[in-house]
């Protein structure tokens, strides 16, 4: 099956095959379509299984086929690390190329200036770690009341790094009516019971 089975636009197919993407992965062909149904999804993928495509590529697709009415930002993911953030940035940029959608990546450890900056000229995607988002949060550079697409990626890292907390807190902020992405390698008690919170009828995804 072609990327172009599963409805993706001309522009977002043309970025993957000057990737030399050409066949989606088990966890892309199963995911993408629900998502562009707007279905919620409670995803159990590893690393390396194409997870992050599998939410990126969709979602690129919902905010470019609906324009945005505001200014505000459109898509939040939450990540474990930096480095994962900045991958997943990376894929939005990529994938994204032909659409003019704007993202930023947010994590702590280094100065803020350049990622303030870069909100202050409006971006429809913000990915973060959580620590570092809070803290811009509480700063006012940003707010989260336009949100229409949240992920959590890699849940159970995030879980065991101490940021239950300020998931929900961040989570507190984010519009009730929205689509929710909640994607673990692991499902232990715990992250079962904080997807059951956040998702609304969600379709199961799973792949080994």
């Amino acid at each position: 099956m072609p990327f172009k089975a599963l409805n993706l636009s001309a522009p977002i197919v043309s970025a993957l095959e000057s990737k030399g993407y050409v066949q989606p992965t088990a966890v892309q062909q199963k995911a993408i379509p629900v998502i562009l149904e707007g279905r919620d999804i409670f995803g159990s993928a590893q690393t390396g299984s194409g997870k992050t495509a599998a939410f990126a590529l969709p979602l690129l697709q919902l905010m470019s086929s609906k324009p945005a009415t505001h200014r505000g930002v459109r898509t939040l993911v939450l990540a474990p690390t930096r480095e994962l953030a900045l991958q997943i940035g990376d894929s939005f940029r990529d994938y994204g190329k032909h659409l003019g959608l704007k993202h930023v990546v947010i994590f702590g450890g280094v100065s803020q200036h350049a990622q303030t900056t870069q909100l202050r000229n409006g971006v429809s995607t913000i990915v973060a770690t959580p620590g570092r988002l809070l803290d811009l949060m509480d700063q006012g550079f940003v707010k989260l009341n336009d949100i229409e697409f949240l992920v959590l990626d890699e849940a159970d890292k995030m879980f065991d790094m101490g940021f239950i907390k300020d998931i929900k807190k961040i989570v507190a902020k984010v519009p009730a009516k929205r689509q929710t992405l909640f994607f673990s390698a692991t499902l232990p008690p715990e992250i079962k019971q904080l997807a059951a919170s956040l998702l609304r009828d969600p379709v199961t995804v799973e792949v080994q």
